[in-house]
C-alpha cells in the first residue's frame, strides 16, 4: 500500500517524478520540524529601553537571546584573587552597609591642607558631612601648617567631630609629595590609633556627591584609577625605572590604584603609610623620585599586598577623556577636573 495517494507506485520498477522528490523532500522537513518543537521566535511589540541600546528596532525579532547576554557590559563584583570590588548600588555593597552598620564602628577621614589647598577645606567637610558614612561614628583629622584655615568652623552633626594636627611648613608641591606618607604614618601612630578602628585618607581637593557608606570598609583598601579602569595592564603608569623601589615589573599588577581615597584598619594602613615613606626615603637618598610620585609607591605596595576590599571608579572620578561612564559618581575629585581644564588652555592649576 502507497503511503499517500499521489505516491502510488506503478507495476514494474520504481520511477520518482522530480515532483514527487520535491513533496517527499518537504513532507520529510515538517515531520523533522514538528518532531523537534518549532523554535520561538521573540517579537519585541514594546521594546524596553535596553534593546534601544542596543540598537534594535521596535518589532525586530530576536532569535537567540544569549546576543543580549554578550552585548550588555557586566561590572566585575570581585578581584581576581576573590575581594569585593564595590559598586555602591549592587546587592552585596547593601549587605555589606548592614553587616558593618550594625557593629557601630569608629571611623576617621584624614586630609592634609597645606597652602592653597585651604580654600577646598570647607567644601571638602560639609560634602561629608552629608554624603561620607551617614549616622556613624567620624573623627575627621586635618592635618595642616595653618589651623586658621579651618575658619570659621564647620557645624557638625551627632557622632561627628574634628580634630586639627599641626605638621611642619611644606612648601612646595614635590616636598609635600616627598613627605606626606610619613605625615600620614606618625598621625596614625599618635593620635588616630588610639581613638578610631579605620582610616580613610583622601585628598582635600574633593567633593562628596553621593553616598559613600559601610560597604568601602575592609582591612585594606584601595580605589581604582577612573582614567585607567578597563585599560589593558601595559597601558598603567606603573615606575618602570629599575633604580626606583617603586618599579614594578612586566608581569606584576592586577589594577591601577588612585591615591585620591584609600583606607582600611589603623594598623594595615600604619603598615602601609610607614612602608611607603621608607621606599620614598630610599629613593631620595639615591636622588630619584618615581614618576607618578607617591601614588607609585602606593601601587608597588599594593601589589606586594593586594587590598581585601576594591573601591570601583564611582569612589573616585573627575571629568576627563579617559574616563569611562559610570551611572553613580560619590567622589568627584575637583583638582584633578580643574587641572584637566587648564591643561587644554595651558594654565595647569597645580605643579605635579
Amino acid at each position: 500500500m502507497a503511503l499517500f495517494p499521489f505516491c502510488k507506485p506503478p507495476a514494474g520498477p520504481v520511477r520518482v517524478t522530480r515532483i514527487q522528490l520535491v513533496l517527499y523532500c518537504f513532507l520529510l522537513f515538517l515531520i523533522i520540524y514538528f518532531l523537534n518543537g518549532r523554535k520561538a521566535a521573540v517579537s519585541v511589540e514594546s521594546p524596553h529601553p535596553i534593546f534601544h541600546g542596543l540598537g534594535m528596532d521596535k518589532g525586530r525579532v530576536i532569535t537567540d537571546m544569549t546576543v543580549i547576554k554578550a552585548t550588555v557590559p557586566q561590572a566585575p563584583l570581585q578581584t581576581p584573587w576573590g575581594a569585593p570590588l564595590v559598586w555602591g548600588d549592587t546587592g552585596k555593597s547593601a549587605r555589606r552597609r548592614d553587616k558593618f552598620a550594625e557593629r557601630g564602628t569608629r571611623t576617621g577621614l584624614l586630609a592634609l591642607v597645606v597652602g592653597t589647598y585651604a580654600k577646598f577645606v570647607q567644601r571638602f567637610l560639609s560634602s561629608a558631612e552629608t554624603h561620607f558614612l551617614p549616622g556613624q561614628k567620624v573623627t575627621y583629622y586635618i592635618l595642616t601648617d595653618n589651623p586658621r584655615t579651618l575658619d570659621p568652623p564647620i557645624q557638625l552633626g551627632p557622632k561627628r567631630k574634628l580634630k586639627v594636627v599641626p605638621v611642619a611648613e611644606l612648601p612646595g608641591w614635590e616636598r609635600l609629595t616627598r613627605r606626606r606618607m610619613a605625615l600620614l604614618a606618625d598621625a596614625i601612630r599618635n593620635p588616630i590609633s588610639r581613638e578610631v578602628e579605620y582610616i580613610f585618607c583622601a585628598d582635600i581637593d574633593q567633593e562628596f556627591v553621593a553616598p559613600v557608606g559601610e560597604e568601602i570598609f575592609g582591612d585594606l583598601v584601595a580605589t581604582l584609577h577612573p582614567e585607567h579602569y578597563g585599560m589593558p595592564r601595559n597601558d598603567f603608569p606603573y615606575e618602570i625605572e629599575e633604580v626606583s623601589s617603586a618599579c614594578v615589573e612586566d608581569d606584576e599588577g592586577d589594577y591601577y590604584y588612585t591615591s585620591e581615597l584609600y583606607g582600611g584598619l589603623v594598623s594595615e594602613m600604619y603598615r602601609l603609610a610607614r612602608a611607603c615613606s621608607l621606599l620614598i626615603l630610599q629613593d631620595q637618598a639615591n636622588g630619584v623620585m618615581a614618576r607618578g610620585l607617591e601614588e607609585s609607591y602606593l601601587n608597588r605596595y599594593l601589589i606586594d599586598n593586594r587590598p581585601t576590599c576594591v573601591l570601583s571608579p564611582e569612589y573616585s572620578w573627575w571629568d576627563s577623556a579617559l574616563t569611562p561612564a559610570v551611572d553613580v559618581q560619590r567622589l568627584v575629585s575637583l583638582g584633578r577636573k580643574c587641572e584637566a581644564y587648564d591643561k587644554q588652555n595651558d594654565n595647569p592649576c597645580r605643579a605635579h
